[in-house]
């Protein structure tokens, strides 16, 4: 139902106190989530739901492996902020998500302390595709990135070995390049750029 039609509602109150049971109900599920998380399982807290992630295939972590081993000295050596993969929690205002791969600025990494555990919404975000996240990862995650002003996407397709780049626009995100060959070459990450050869070799 839009706003617009929640407006005009004659039984408005009744629907806005429903919402606020269900939200209620899915935030008591959330913190029980953050209270229970282990360290060395990887789940995501999406649409109320606890999600647990299966071990990946090989051809996923060498695909990230390629892409960090380039990113973090990178990112590094030029001073440009802060770079996580895998079990890094990035906290949206209802969802939870590990990334595969993600960056912030230094403008926004700074305060970052040893002990946290939450991270807020990243700049540039890698997504590794796989059967059981594919959905989620054209899906919600990247409306959910885009609302929270993540300027840059990739999402990796190790099956058919390519690379799509989305870039930020009007808070959705819209296809630059898709890549089977050549270079892809981050808008946001300053002069970070990896050949789709390396990703997939």
């Amino acid at each position: 139902m839009l706003v617009s039609d929640l407006l005009h509602a004659p039984n408005l109150r009744e629907i806005l106190d429903e919402l606020e049971k269900a939200w209620a109900d899915e935030q008591k599920r959330r913190h029980e989530f953050w209270a229970d998380v282990d360290e060395n399982q990887k789940a995501e807290f999406i649409m109320g739901e606890i999600i647990y992630h299966s071990p990946i295939y090989g051809r996923h972590w060498k695909a990230s492996t390629r892409i960090t081993r380039r990113l973090i000295p990178h990112v590094y050596d030029n001073d440009l902020g802060e770079v996580a993969y895998e079990k890094a929690m990035i906290r949206l205002t209802r969802n939870d998500y590990e990334p595969d791969i993600c960056f912030w600025t230094k403008e926004k990494s700074i305060n970052f302390e040893s002990k946290q555990s939450a991270f807020p919404a990243p700049d540039f975000v890698v997504e590794i595709l796989s059967d059981s996240t594919k959905e989620r990862d054209y899906g919600i995650k990247m409306t959910d990135y885009a609302l929270h002003d993540v300027k840059e996407y990739w999402i990796i397709d190790t099956e058919h070995q390519a690379v799509e780049q989305y870039i930020l626009k009007n808070k959705s995100f819209e296809l630059s390049q898709k890549l089977k060959e050549g270079f892809v070459t981050s808008e946001i990450i300053k002069g970070f750029s990896i050949s789709i050869k390396e990703i997939f070799e």
